[in-house]
């Protein structure tokens, strides 16, 4: 399976190849189509023959991930021209830092360091947007979903990560249909895919004025929250609301705590060092677009935040943020909160700012380099660099593995669902994330081996 000769493409061709993240944009405005969840727990567009099977340009132009849509590199230079530093890391910039808010009940409110729900805030409170476009808890089939805030009290409700699958096909909607500014809060994916339907759509266009990016290490699938519920003895029928991240003064911020609260008003914890599929990097329940995206830092959005994962931050409970600002006027913003005492920011340069991330970078330049190397079937992704193949044999190793982690648990948790047996993914898991560790970090058994032969990696 290939795109036509002129570039066109179906969302049939981009589901197929495992290139689709679930995020809306060809789904959006169309009649009859829609985003629905399949068996693996993604969103995937569904709709008429016309919408989901025939090719066209303008779907080539809009999906993140068409080979034929602008990359990273040419909508930055479009949106930041006179933007004074550039990495290839970060993209465009006007300055970076890493902190948190000082003004009271955003650090505490958020899973970092408050700084995605503060530039929110104050958006809205200078009126510089009449909405706030993110996701908030909900209720029914879902957990969370996109909705649009107008207050800033409302705002609030959409602080912490959200491990989650979500779609933007009905908040896009809204905005056509309803007057205003927006600013959009999203995954550097969906940030880039709100860029390509502003850039088709003079109504988009207008009234989409601000996006906040998310730095992202992978997007993953509804599964894990109902692997969670499996693993602190409950059924996901009986989870009322999920938390991912919380805080703890006696414990850094990167010893994560997931927590299910159930309908009848129980709270069950654990800890995800304790989850057979807690191990964030070795890619469980991962959609498999993201083996095929190298943004992790949003480079697209006019702001982006991330976690500062290197000492002393990562052990600091509190949360701390790292915050790459590239449009002069939340650049202005930043700096009139920090001149006020209201942000606790220091600037600091690209290396140290990609440093924070160095993990998610590994993945998803060095680690998606490689994978370009291998054979694909259907539509072939477009990246900024080549396949490379000239990798040690222990990085190869590890990459192969999360790669099939990532296939194998979607799977796995499909077959144990569909047995009513749980214990049937869990084995699996256990033993997968086993081997991982042996692999990467010398730990168990395997890890003996693995040393015995020279095949440990600590790097992550």
């Amino acid at each position: 399976m290939r795109s036509s000769p002129d570039g066109a493409i179906s969302p049939v061709d981009m589901a197929r190849s495992g290139m689709c993240i679930g995020c809306g944009a060809c789904a959006t405005a169309v009649s009859g189509s829609r985003m629905e969840l399949d068996h693996y727990g993604q969103f995937k567009p569904k709709g008429p023959t016309e919408f989901f099977n025939t090719r066209t340009e303008r779907m080539a132009r809009i999906c993140p991930f068409s080979p034929s849509a602008r990359n990273e590199d040419e909508i930055g230079a479009v949106r930041f021209p006179d933007a004074p530093l550039e990495d290839d890391r970060l993209g465009w910039f006007e300055a970076a830092y890493v902190g948190a808010v000082v003004a009271q009940g955003y650090r505490q409110s958020g899973s970092s360091g408050g700084m995605v729900s503060w530039v929110a805030a104050e958006l809205l409170a200078r009126g510089m947007v009449d909405g706030v476009v993110h996701v908030l808890p909900s209720t029914g089939d879902r957990y969370f979903r996109y909705a649009i805030s107008r207050t800033v009290q409302d705002v609030m409700r959409g602080a912490k990560s959200r491990y989650y699958p979500v779609e933007l096909s009905a908040v896009l909607d809204e905005i056509r249909e309803v007057p205003g500014r927006y600013a959009v809060v999203g995954l550097p994916c969906f940030i880039k895919a709100v860029h390509l339907l502003r850039a088709e759509e003079q109504v988009l266009g207008e009234r989409i004025a601000y996006t906040l990016g998310l730095f992202c290490g992978h997007m993953k699938s509804a599964r894990l929250v109902e692997s969670f519920a499996w693993q602190m003895d409950t059924d996901i029928e009986a989870v009322h609301r999920t938390e991912f991240r919380l805080k703890d003064p006696e414990r850094p911020a990167n010893w994560y705590t997931a927590q299910v609260t159930l309908k009848d008003g129980e709270v069950r914890q654990k800890d995800w060092w304790h989850l057979a599929d807690g191990d964030w990097g070795a890619g469980f329940f991962q959609n498999s677009a993201c083996n095929w995206c190298d943004d992790v830092m949003a480079e697209t959005a006019d702001i982006s935040f991330g976690d500062a994962w290197v000492e002393p931050h990562s052990s600091d409970w509190r949360g701390t943020n790292v915050v790459v600002v590239r449009a002069p006027e939340l650049y202005a913003i930043v700096q009139a909160g920090i001149d006020q005492g209201l942000l606790d920011l220091k600037g600091f340069d690209a290396d140290y700012v990609a440093e924070t991330q160095a993990a998610g970078l590994r993945q998803r330049r060095e680690g998606l380099a490689y994978r370009l190397s291998w054979h694909k079937r259907g539509i072939k992704p477009r990246k900024r660099f080549g396949a490379r193949r000239d990798l040690p044999f222990r990085r190869k190793l590890i990459y192969r593995l999360r790669f099939a982690i990532s296939a194998w648990s979607h799977r796995m948790f499909w077959l144990a669902r569909r047995q009513h047996a749980p214990a049937i993914y869990l084995g699996w898991a256990r033993a997968a994330l086993g081997f991982y560790h042996g692999l990467a970090y010398g730990r168990g058994r395997t890890g003996v081996l693995a040393r015995w032969f020279g095949l440990t990696d600590r790097r992550g």
